[in-house]
């Protein structure tokens, strides 16, 4: 099955489209309400801890860095983020998250290690 994982930012208008919204964050959106962000679940445990998020600071030069740290995390919490693969082997999945930066962000290196883990799952031909 085709994994389709997009990202979105929690202030951008909600679709049809967007198939299964999961926030990401660990941190509620600012200033977005519940009924506008409209989310199917929250996995804030899916976020990286509070060293890692503020140690990176938002600041691309630490991104491959963090990327790294971040991962590290994953690996040890597999049950942070197997509940993820489990929802996007279920169709269209959008991870939601409140960052300005859309290419260094949490959610990205997540969406990056999640294909990463589908990847190495899926057998060889079917990718």
């Amino acid at each position: 099955m085709e994994h389709s994982v997009s990202l979105k930012r929690a202030y951008e208008t909600p679709s049809a489209g967007d198939g299964q919204r999961l926030l990401v964050d660990r941190l509620w959106p600012r200033g977005v309400s519940r009924e506008n962000l409209k989310i199917d679940e929250w996995y804030r445990s899916a976020a990286p801890s509070a060293e890692p998020r503020k140690w990176f600071g938002h600041d691309p030069s630490r991104w491959p860095e963090f990327k790294k740290r971040y991962f590290a995390e994953l690996e040890v919490h597999p049950e942070n983020w197997q509940p993820l693969i489990d929802k996007m082997g279920k169709g269209k999945t959008t991870l939601v998250y409140g960052a300005r930066d859309t290419e260094h962000n949490d959610a990205a290196a997540l969406k990056e290690f999640l294909e990463a883990k589908l990847a190495r799952r899926q057998p060889a031909g079917t990718r």
